[in-house]
């Protein structure tokens, strides 16, 4: 009796432990992966603002690479928690911001410290 009364509390605690827990989890990593989408889509954003101004063909091509970035960047699901191709997606993201830098001539080094996250060139 006493060993399924244990299991029982057990149980109930380690579910209400485990919830709190998912929800640190996920509200940090969900903070962490705005913060990085975020930081792309506003590199784009000034970039193409400032590639406007010049229309040769070299630029054309910089502009197209940028919009097709945007373009990824406003067609992800960020309303939809449960959406399977999440890391997917990020990841062509990421290889597409890549693309945008090394046609830009920058190198790109994203990373997210304890404190705070940086774009540095």
């Amino acid at each position: 009796r006493f060993h399924g009364e244990g299991y029982q509390e057990g149980l109930a605690e380690g579910s209400h432990a485990g919830m709190a827990e998912g929800r640190r989890h996920g509200a940090l990593h969900g903070a962490r992966l705005g913060s990085e989408i975020g930081c792309y889509l506003g590199f784009a954003l000034t970039w193409h603002c400032l590639l406007q101004k010049c229309t040769d063909e070299k630029n054309s091509k910089k502009i197209r690479a940028l919009d097709s970035l945007i373009g990824m960047i406003q067609k992800f699901p960020y309303e939809d928690p449960t959406y399977d191709k999440l890391q997917e997606d990020m990841e062509k993201i990421r290889g597409k911001f890549k693309q945008v830098c090394s046609m830009l001539n920058i190198q790109s080094d994203f990373r997210i410290g304890t404190e705070r996250s940086s774009l540095t060139f």
